[in-house]
C-alpha cells in the first residue's frame, strides 16, 4: 500500500503550553459578526419590541468549556481537584495514576485549580484567560524531574475541528528513549500501515480504529495501547513513567484517552486511509 503523506497544516485557535506549577494563557479566536441597524437604533442602542416595550438588541455569548483533566503523576496516591478553595470537580472519588476525566464546569479568568494528595497541596494551576468558542481545555499533572517529588503541568486548547485530534504528549521522565507510532489495527489478511508520530504535537486523523505503540532504540515495543477515532472527538495519547533516583520507579506506558467503542463508529468510515495531518508542532515553555 501507498505510505501515507504527511502534509503541514495551520492550525487556528489551539496552542500548547509547559510550566511548573504557574500558568500559561489559554490562546482564542475571537469571533466578530457584523450587525446592520437602523440610525435611531445606532444612538439608542434599543429595538421596540411587538408588545411595544424596548429591548436591549445586544446578548452576552455563551461558551461551553470542556475541561479534560489527567493524572500522569506516578504513584499509588490518588489526587482531587478543586476549584477555588471548596469547589470539588472529581466529586465521585479521587483520580489515580494514569485516570483522565472531563469536567464541565463554569471557568473564568482568575481561577484556580488547586490538586491534593489528602489534605496535601500538590500544585496550582491558574487560568489567566479562556478562549471566546466553545472548546476543550486539556490539562495534564505530571512529575517534574527524576530526583524532585516538584510536579509539572502540560497544557492544551483543542481548536473546533471536523476531523478527530489527536495530542502527543511525553511525560515521562528518566533515560529511555522510545518513539509514538500509530498504525492500523491488526486484521486477518490486512497489511498494517504505520506512521510516527511526534511528541508534544497535534495531528488529525481519520476516522478508524488504530494501534499506538511505544517503540524502543532497539526495534522493541515498550508499550501498546489501541484508540478509535471518531470525527469531532479531541484524543490525547500520553507517555507515562519516571526513572526516580528516589521512591519507587514506574516503565513506561501509553495512556489514550477518550476510550471509545468500535461499534460508535459508522462501517464506512473504519476502512478509510490512516491520514495524519499535522496541526501544530508544540514548543515546551518552563517558568520557575
Amino acid at each position: 500500500l501507498e505510505h501515507p503523506r504527511i502534509r503541514a497544516l495551520k492550525q487556528s485557535g489551539g496552542h500548547w503550553r509547559s510550566k511548573s506549577n504557574t500558568m500559561f494563557a489559554f490562546f482564542g479566536f475571537v469571533l466578530s459578526s457584523c450587525t446592520v441597524l437602523t440610525e435611531s437604533l445606532r444612538h439608542t442602542g434599543q429595538h421596540i419590541n411587538h408588545d411595544g416595550r424596548a429591548g436591549t438588541f445586544v446578548k452576552a455569548l455563551e461558551f461551553k468549556h470542556r475541561l479534560r483533566i489527567c493524572n500522569a503523576y506516578p504513584g499509588t496516591a490518588a489526587i482531587d481537584i478543586y476549584k477555588g478553595k471548596g469547589d470539588r470537580l472529581n466529586g465521585d472519588g479521587p483520580m489515580p495514576y494514569k485516570s483522565c476525566n472531563d469536567f464541565v464546569t463554569p471557568l473564568k479568568a482568575g481561577d484556580k485549580l488547586e490538586f491534593k494528595i489528602g489534605d496535601a497541596n500538590a500544585g496550582t494551576f491558574s487560568i489567566s484567560d479562556l478562549p471566546n468558542n466553545d472548546a476543550t481545555l486539556f490539562l495534564v499533572i505530571h512529575r517534574h524531574d527524576t530526583l524532585s517529588t516538584a510536579v509539572a503541568f502540560e497544557s492544551h486548547v483543542f481548536a473546533n475541528l471536523l476531523n478527530a485530534q489527536v495530542a502527543i504528549v511525553d511525560t515521562y521522565k528518566g533515560t529511555a528513549k522510545s518513539e509514538p507510532r500509530i498504525m492500523d489495527a491488526a486484521s486477518a489478511g490486512k497489511k498494517s500501515r504505520s506512521e510516527e508520530l511526534r511528541f508534544e504535537s497535534v495531528v488529525a486523523v481519520n476516522p478508524g480504529v488504530y494501534d499506538v505503540a511505544l517503540v524502543g532504540s532497539d526495534g522493541k515495543t515498550k508499550a501498546k495501547n489501541s484508540l478509535v477515532a471518531r470525527n469531532r472527538e479531541s484524543f490525547i495519547i500520553l507517555r507515562t513513567g519516571v526513572e526516580a533516583k528516589m521512591g519507587p520507579s514506574y516503565p513506561q506506558e501509553l495512556v489514550v484517552y477518550p476510550k471509545l467503542d468500535p461499534s460508535a463508529l459508522h462501517s464506512s468510515a473504519v476502512p478509510q486511509a490512516m491520514m495524519l495531518s499535522v496541526l501544530a508542532i508544540l514548543s515546551c515553555v518552563f517558568w520557575a
